[in-house]
């Protein structure tokens, strides 16, 4: 793993002295937001999980390596160069290592990232599921399948709006991934606390989600736990005004026949200026939720 991993010393120290550790994707940074916000929110996002009694861990590809821990002058190089980082997940991680290609981590490569050196709490923004319209496209994100073998809990205001929520809880179901709600009975829809589908698991604190995750993987049931973690009330969008966005930007993608790894990055840009900015805002405030909660998650897991 040494020709592979390059582990930022923090995070070492972190990993040898069985210290809190959280994860988190890059890809966020370079794909999801423009900026300078990505870059704001990726440094905020690191100083919530410090101030909450954890390490951050970011993740990426640069140098031939996977880079398990970030300087914040390879965060701004990531958040200033989005054109030229590859969007990678698990098919793409042998390409871009052996021929020293700069990429971004995506849920699913972050989660092998983090496995490979140990960390067992993620925080991100949304995962990634089954597209609308994936009857005849076939469009699932590799996150789905990442979730069903990997073993590391992750931390999200649940599945990405944009996509079709019903049948990728169908899809986690029959992977065997469970679901949390944290403090909620319904599964969070991203920018909204609101979605109308039902959870099965609601849980009320950290201590509870680290003692099932142990008793999960300890009983040899490999696989990832989603804790969705719904936006703030005060920062979310209302339902309607969100759906009615995304539905337009749904229009507009299958007319310009945007397909693959543009999909997720154009239709976040249309809900963003369809909204005159409040997706943006929302996308932000939620990802310092996660922070936090996965700070927590992995003291009382560590």
């Amino acid at each position: 793993m040494k020709n592979f991993l390059d582990i930022h010393p923090n995070v070492q120290k972190a990993l040898d002295e069985n210290l809190p550790i959280v994860a988190l994707e890059s890809t966020i940074i370079s794909h999801g937001m423009p900026y300078p916000q990505n870059l704001e929110t990726a440094l905020q996002v690191e100083q919530i999980i410090i101030d909450n009694g954890a390490i951050p861990a970011s993740i990426a590809i640069l140098d031939g390596k996977i880079k398990i821990g970030l300087t914040h002058k390879e965060i701004d190089y990531l958040a200033k160069s989005s054109k030229t980082i590859v969007k990678a997940s698990r098919r793409d991680l042998p390409y871009l290592i052996t021929n020293k290609i700069d990429g971004a981590t995506t849920v699913a490569s972050t989660m092998i990232a983090a496995n490979l050196a140990g960390i067992k709490v993620f925080a991100t923004g949304g995962i990634g599921g089954v597209h609308r319209g994936a009857s005849e496209s076939f469009d699932v994100s590799a996150d789905l399948q990442e979730l069903a073998k990997t073993n590391v809990a992750v931390v999200c205001a649940g599945i990405k709006a944009i996509l079709d929520l019903g049948l990728t809880l169908e899809y986690l179901e029959t992977f065997g991934v469970p679901v949390l709600g944290y403090k909620t009975d319904e599964l969070p829809a991203f920018y909204s606390s609101k979605s109308g589908f039902k959870l099965d698991y609601r849980m009320e604190n950290a201590h509870d989600i680290a003692t099932l995750l142990k008793a999960k993987w300890q009983l040899g049931l490999d696989g990832g736990v989603i804790i969705a973690n719904p936006v703030p009330s005060e920062d979310e969008l209302e339902f309607d005004v969100m759906n009615s966005a995304i539905k337009e930007a749904l229009i507009e993608e299958k007319k310009l026949g945007i397909k693959g790894k543009q999909s997720t990055p154009f239709l976040l840009q249309r809900v963003k200026e369809l909204t005159d900015g409040q997706s943006l805002d929302a996308n932000i405030k939620l990802v310092l939720n996660n922070a936090k909660l996965a700070a927590e998650i992995a003291k009382a897991y560590s």
